[in-house]
């Protein structure tokens, strides 16, 4: 019988206040509240303090707090990944970013879902899909990431966007819904 970890982690319905998981998150708000109350010369400590928060973050990744997420372990960033002030990630489900990534202020991934169903939500079981985020990809202040989708490597979205739907590489995408506006690849800048 499956933990409802290992529930979560792989996309099922599962509780969320099992105590594995609250254990799991409220370590993860220590975490965050330590890193968050760091000063702009603590510079190490801040350091630290994300590496025990997401152990799988690649060389000169940089977060701006204040920072958000439900766990930390279930995200897993490339090399030279920014995020810029007042990001969220509900990471219940694997949130895979490849390296460079550019992510605005106050950008929201949201692996995190409930039943569509009343009758499903009433009991109180939610759910997760992965995101995944290619390499060299810009995603712009205030966009939001739906669960289950995948931006593609080097492409860009634009700010203020609402991301339901996979996005392919090399393209300029924004709107909500985002949409495809141009292909990035075709230009020279």
């Amino acid at each position: 019988m499956k933990t409802e970890k290992e529930k979560m982690l792989a996309g099922e319905p599962y509780d969320p206040l099992d105590r594995q998981l609250s254990d799991e998150r409220r370590r993860a708000r220590l975490l965050l509240k330590a890193f968050n109350d760091t000063r702009d010369d603590q510079i190490e400590e801040r350091q630290r303090l994300l590496g025990e928060l997401i152990p799988a973050a690649g060389a000169g990744t940089w977060i701006e707090p204040p920072f958000h997420c439900d766990y930390g372990s279930n995200i897993v960033l490339g090399d030279k990944v920014y995020f810029n002030f007042n990001c969220v990630v509900l990471d219940v489900a694997a949130v895979r970013i490849g390296s460079r990534v550019l992510f605005g202020p106050a950008v929201q991934i949201y692996a995190a879902s409930h039943p569509l169903s009343a009758e499903l939500r009433k009991t109180g079981l939610e759910l997760g899909k992965e995101i995944e985020v290619g390499d060299d990809v810009w995603i712009g202040g205030g966009t939001i990431l739906c669960p289950g989708v995948r931006i593609g490597a080097r492409s860009v979205i634009g700010a203020g966007s609402v991301v339901t739907k996979d996005v392919p590489e090399g393209v300029f995408a924004a709107g909500n819904p985002c949409r495809i506006l141009r292909n990035l690849d075709d230009e020279s800048a």
